[in-house]
């Protein structure tokens, strides 16, 4: 194991500091950690909330809600203590959120998030309307469900009397702001995530707003890192003292926070993300100039670019199996660790919709190959393959372009709860995983987005890590073979249905 991961005290802990804040799936969270991007003892604090979801596709969350979990979250943090050492204040929420605002600055919609997918028969229209292709290489990003232009024309579609109520469009970041500080941007990795952006000028797309029905000025200002808000109004320095004259950050999207927060920060490294949802990305240096069909490319801000894939599906389909499937006293870390067994079934894992490599929005999961001798024990065991095999195709359309990673970080909650899926996650890419021991990877990365305007200088802290595990030459043949089985389940029965 390498690297650390423990606090420091406060008497320990270098200037400036940063207050960060993370708005994940499950909870709202906040941190405070010093200019080496340590947490500082006396920090941490989580607010626990869920996603309302439907059988139609739904899934929201209350935006005020969320703003008022922050504002308890900052509170607590921005304590007497730390008076004149924290210097900034930055946020990531989960990406491609969507909240209508009304004339007074409060919402009049839910907030849409990334894994509703009621705006299927807006992508298929759209796709009937543009040409996806130059979409794609315009903006970084596919028409599908998760992204913003077929959301909105579901809005304007489906409840035009809620869509001619909102005056802004936002993230669920830039509104938190609205409602805490008074003013909002949207940062540059967060506009990325719209679908909405040109990713090669960092303006909004004159061309995907007419498609979403919008205009440029009811979207928020895109700024990079290195243009925090500092027009706060006078009422945060009256409601948080400690954070007077404190820069903050406009709202990052989390995926940018992961791969800064598991230390792959160039085109040689691969983060593997698990959690809710999940992510292969790579960071790389300036705007690539083609992107693969299956992949996305957000840009970040005006030097890099973050490439790769997302999943809706890792640790919701384990929740789901826990819930579902009968494993009696089974650990499933220990299903795991087993070695591959024939008679486990193939499984497609699309709960909620398939983004990358398909993005087939209205695809569902899928389990073949059962029998009367197949136990709960095995589906949980071809179900967590099934998402293992997911990443690998990602992984294959990465290995295509200039990025080419040679080392891969695996972080995030399903990574830590469930270590012996990484050495089935190793089988199956055929490539070496390095697990990052760090919790919270995501926090620390927004923390370090804003230490590299503030701090630029100062050395960071390494990170923990346990042993790397290599793939299993025995196990090569049988996950070749699952891969293959893999394709052809989807070829016969996904992709048939995906919009085209």
């Amino acid at each position: 194991m390498t690297g650390h991961g423990h606090r420091v005290g406060l008497d320990e802990a270098l200037n400036p500091l940063v207050l960060a804040l993370d708005v994940g799936s499950t909870a709202s969270r906040g941190d405070v950690y010093d200019a080496a991007g340590r947490p500082v003892e006396g920090g941490r604090r989580k607010i626990p909330h869920e996603f309302r979801t439907s059988g139609d596709g739904a899934s929201e969350i209350d935006p005020d809600q969320v703003a008022d979990e922050l504002g308890t979250i900052i509170t607590h943090l921005a304590a007497a203590p730390l008076q004149g050492r924290i210097a900034g204040v930055a946020l990531d929420t989960f990406a491609s959120s969507l909240v209508g605002v009304g004339t007074d600055g409060r919402a009049v919609t839910p907030c849409y998030t990334y894994a509703d997918s009621r705006c299927g028969p807006q992508v298929t229209a759209l796709r009937a309307e543009l040409d996806e292709a130059q979409v794609q290489q315009r903006t970084g990003c596919r028409l599908h469900s998760s992204y913003l232009p077929a959301r909105l024309r579901w809005l304007r579609e489906t409840d035009p009397g809620r869509f001619a109520a909102v005056r802004r469009w936002m993230s669920l970041g830039e509104y938190a702001y609205l409602r805490l500080l008074g003013t909002t941007a949207a940062g540059t990795a967060t506009a990325a995530w719209t679908g909405l952006l040109d990713r090669r000028t960092g303006r909004w797309d004159p061309g995907m707003l007419a498609a979403a029905g919008v205009e440029a000025d009811q979207l928020s200002e895109v700024r990079d890192p290195d243009d925090p808000l500092t027009d706060v109004d006078a009422d945060v320095a009256s409601r948080w003292p400690v954070l007077a004259g404190a820069r903050w950050f406009a709202p990052i999207a989390d995926g940018f926070a992961s791969n800064l927060g598991t230390g792959a920060v160039d085109g040689t490294t691969a983060a593997v993300a698990a959690a809710t949802s999940g992510a292969i990305r790579v960071l790389v240096d300036d705007i690539p100039e083609r992107i693969p069909p299956g992949l996305w490319c957000y840009r970040v801000d005006s030097r890099r670019s973050l490439l790769g894939g997302a999943l809706n599906d890792v640790g919701r389909v384990v929740s789901w199996l826990q819930n579902t499937v009968a494993l009696g006293d089974a650990d499933p870390d220990h299903l795991l660790a087993a070695a591959p067994e024939p008679a486990t079934p193939l499984v497609l894992p699309y709960l909620s919709g398939e983004r990358s490599t398909g993005w087939a929005a209205s695809a569902r999961a899928l389990i073949a190959g059962v029998s009367t001798a197949t136990s709960g024990a095995l589906i949980f065991r071809g179900a967590m393959e099934g998402v293992a095999l997911a990443y690998a195709r990602i992984a294959d359309q990465l290995r295509t372009t200039a990025a080419n990673p040679q080392r891969i970080l695996a972080s995030g909650r399903i990574a830590q709860e469930l270590p012996s899926w990484l050495q089935v996650l190793a089988d199956v890419l055929d490539a070496p995983v390095e697990p990052v021991t760090l919790k919270r990877a995501t926090l620390h990365g927004t923390a370090l987005h804003a230490l590299e305007v503030l701090a630029p200088d100062t050395p960071r802290a390494p990170l923990a890590t346990a042993a790397t595990l290599h793939p299993v030459p025995a196990h090569h043949d049988h996950y070749r073979a699952r891969a293959q089985q893999y394709d052809d389940v989807y070829r016969a029965v996904i992709a048939p249905d995906r919009p085209r």
